[in-house]
Order: structure tokens, then C-alpha cells, then sequence
């Protein structure tokens, strides 16, 4: 199972995932992945963005200051890549449902990022749950294939996604 929302407005599907994971979390879901919180900076319109990955206590810092006037990407590749190999370590620990931040430019681009994670947790039958930036909506179906599943931007639904495909049907 692969389910993914399409969440409109900047940060919508980090908040989203992050307080589905902190719900499930509290439901005791062994939850493998990461989410993606921000923090605003004052002394820049730009936030820094972190992965709180889920199967642990640790936080990884994604974003690099780049200085006031720079125009190019601040995603920091080695953070990125260090929270995939967290993430990749805790898919051997007993796993109920895997939340990945989302799928965006590094997966569907480049394909990196979370993309090795998404294959392994499928290929151990672990259901996923991620976001999709509406610009790589398409490079994510082309990836998921008849995997993919739509699902609205509501809590409740995703609460519900996620409690049955962790085999613990509609309520907990």
C-alpha cells in the first residue's frame, strides 16, 4: 500500500503527516520514516527545516543558510541523506506503517532522497504514507505505478488509511 496526499499551501503536508505520526505514535504504531518540521527564522523569510525521524528520538537539520542574498537551493543533500540512512536502519526493527515527508524534487528529479526508502519499505510489504508537492505529482505516479493511492487532506481519513493498513481496522 502506498497512500499519499496532495496537500495545497507551503508546509500543509509536513503539518499534516507530522500530527498523523504524533496520533498514531500515541496509538502505539511502530512507525518507521521521517517528518519534516520548520522553524521560522526572524532575520529571514526562509525557515529552517529539520526530518524528526520517526523510529528514534533524533532530529536532522535539511537546510543550510546560504547567506541573504542567495536565490539557490539551501537543502542540505548530506542531512537529506543522513536521515535516509536512519530511516533505512529502522526498517529492519519491527515496522507497522512507514511515513516519509514527501516525495519532491530529490526523488522524482534526481532520484534520490527518500526514494531508496519508498522501494525497501514496498519490497517488505510495509504500507507508506507520504506528501506530494503538486509539481511532482506526475514524476510520483510514473515511480508508484496501479501502487498509488489518492487520499484527501483530511485527518480523520488519513487516521483511518493508516490504522487499517497497519492491519488495526478502523479504530484503535
Amino acid at each position: 500500500m502506498l497512500g499519499y496526499v496532495t496537500a495545497q499551501g507551503r508546509g500543509t503536508g509536513d503539518r499534516l503527516l507530522y500530527d498523523l505520526a504524533g496520533k498514531l505514535r500515541a496509538e502505539g504504531f511502530r512507525i518507521a520514516g521521517a517528518v519534516q518540521s520548520n522553524v521560522d527564522r526572524p532575520d529571514t523569510p526562509r525557515c529552517d527545516m529539520f526530518l524528526d525521524i520517526l523510529a528514534g528520538a533524533e532530529t536532522v537539520r535539511i537546510s543550510q543558510n546560504l547567506g541573504r542574498g542567495a536565490s539557490g537551493c539551501r537543502l542540505d543533500p548530506q542531512g537529506l541523506e543522513r536521515a535516509v540512512g536512519l530511516v533505512i536502519a529502522a526498517l529492519d526493527g519491527p515496522v507497522d506503517l512507514v511515513i516519509i515527508n514527501k516525495f519532491g524534487k530529490q526523488e522524482s528529479e534526481i532520484g534520490r532522497g527518500f526514494r531508496p526508502v519508498f522501494a525497501a519499505a514496498l519490497e517488505r510489504g510495509l504500507p507508506v504514507l507520504t506528501s506530494v508537492t503538486a509539481g511532482q505529482t506526475e514524476a510520483f505516479l510514473d515511480f508508484a505505478g496501479p501502487l498509488a493511492e489518492n487520499l484527501p487532506g483530511d485527518p480523520d481519513v488519513l487516521l483511518a488509511w493508516a490504522r487499517a493498513a497497519a492491519g488495526r481496522g478502523a479504530a484503535a
